[in-house]
């Protein structure tokens, strides 16, 4: 009986040992290629032409700050090219696309959770649809990547599908 007992012991030490799953908060993350992330969702929006956006005038300081964040982000200075985005981002709060460029400079920074907030959020008020669609999910895609969770990285490619709506069929 007491040999018994040893051998259910040893098993449960052994299936446990089996059974250990690694902790994601502890996991380390692949190493991601930045700017071939950000490459891939520039690279995303192209060719994407199913929705017709409609935008109001605004005021000339938010193309200012956002051809200085160009400048800016020419010179791979990332903190200049985020601080002019933020700058708009107060004049303009709700405007998709300058969420979506802060995005952008949220993934050649690496931060990964402010990436994905902001192109979830350009979604949120953005048409849903083309270019600028398909670069929100793919900024999801790389955040996810860079944080190694494949699963929801997957996912969000499928919804990247969704962006491109194909045109109605002439006859």
């Amino acid at each position: 009986m007491r040999v018994a007992g040893v051998g259910v012991v040893v098993m449960v030490s052994v299936l446990t040992a089996c059974a250990h799953t690694h902790d994601p908060r502890t996991a380390q993350p692949p190493a991601v290629d930045r700017g071939a992330a950000l490459r891939a969702i520039r690279d995303a929006g192209h060719g994407v032409d199913s929705a017709v956006q409609v935008q109001p005038l605004r005021d000339a300081a938010i193309d200012g700050y956002v051809e200085q964040s160009r400048a800016a982000e020419a010179r791979n200075d990332y903190a200049a090219s985020a601080s002019a985005l933020d700058k708009a981002l107060r004049l303009a709060p709700d405007a998709p696309d300058l969420l979506q460029a802060r995005a952008e400079v949220d993934i050649a920074q690496g931060d990964w959770l402010a990436a994905e907030k902001n192109a979830i959020r350009s979604y949120t008020l953005g048409p849903r649809s083309g270019s600028l669609c398909a670069r929100n999910w793919q900024t999801v895609v790389e955040a996810r990547t860079g944080m190694g969770d494949a699963a929801t990285a997957q996912q969000a490619a499928q919804r990247l599908k969704e962006c491109r709506i194909p045109p109605p069929v002439r006859m």
